[in-house]
Formats: C-alpha cells, sequence, structure tokens
C-alpha cells in the first residue's frame, strides 16, 4: 500500500512562511488527488485545507485563500503546501490526504501530520 510522508512542519513567528511536503514512495502517486488539512485542537474534526487534482487544479479553504498554495511534482511524486503570512489562528496538525481513482477500488490514504506552530 503506498505510504504518505509529510515533513516541514515547526516553529515560526507570525508573518513567516513554511513548505510542507508530502511524498509517496511510487509514481503511481500522480493518479491521487490530494489534499491538506489540518486539525486545531480541542477540535476533533479536520478542517480542509487546499486540494489539488491530478492535471493541477487547485481549491483553498476561505481562511486560507490568497495566502497558501498548493503544487505537486511528478517527478518527485510529492505535492507541497507553501503556507506565507502565517497568522496565530494558523497552529495545527496538517495532515496530508491523498484519494485514488475510483475505479481502482482502494481506499483513501493519510499521512501521520506535521505539527505547525506560529507564536511570537
Amino acid at each position: 500500500q503506498v505510504r504518505l510522508v509529510e515533513s516541514g512542519g515547526g516553529l515560526v513567528q507570525p508573518g513567516e512562511s513554511l513548505r510542507l511536503s508530502c511524498a509517496a514512495a511510487t509514481s503511481a502517486f500522480r493518479a491521487y488527488s490530494v489534499s491538506w488539512y489540518r486539525r486545531q485542537p480541542p477540535q476533533k474534526e479536520r478542517e480542509l485545507v487546499a486540494t489539488i487534482s491530478t492535471v493541477g487544479g487547485t481549491t483553498y479553504g476561505d481562511p486560507v485563500k490568497g495566502r497558501f498554495t498548493i503544487s505537486r511534482d511528478n517527478t518527485k511524486n510529492t505535492v507541497y503546501l507553501q503556507m506565507n503570512s502565517l497568522r496565530p489562528e494558523d497552529p495545527a496538525v496538517y495532515y496530508c490526504n491523498a484519494r485514488p481513482p475510483i475505479l481502482w477500488g482502494e481506499d483513501n490514504l493519510w499521512g501521520q501530520g506535521t505539527q505547525v506552530t506560529v507564536s511570537s
């Protein structure tokens, strides 16, 4: 089964940037639609942050529009989330989610999560 590995989280000050990465060890990753979610305690539900389709179409949640950019590099089997102008309300555990084509009959995949902290 494809495994997702996230990286890039950390501690930054308000206004600074981070780039998260979601990597898979298979070229089949290019066939997956991929989203970034975040969970901010004490909430139990994950919030959809951004999505990128297999052909590069993107959508964003309202709180991050204009600040975050999702992209993919199929040569590296990696999806990125560039987060600029980070705000005190952005800290969360960020998760990568990958959805295979429906016809494959496979489950959605989740990464282990990466912590983003914004503090002055």
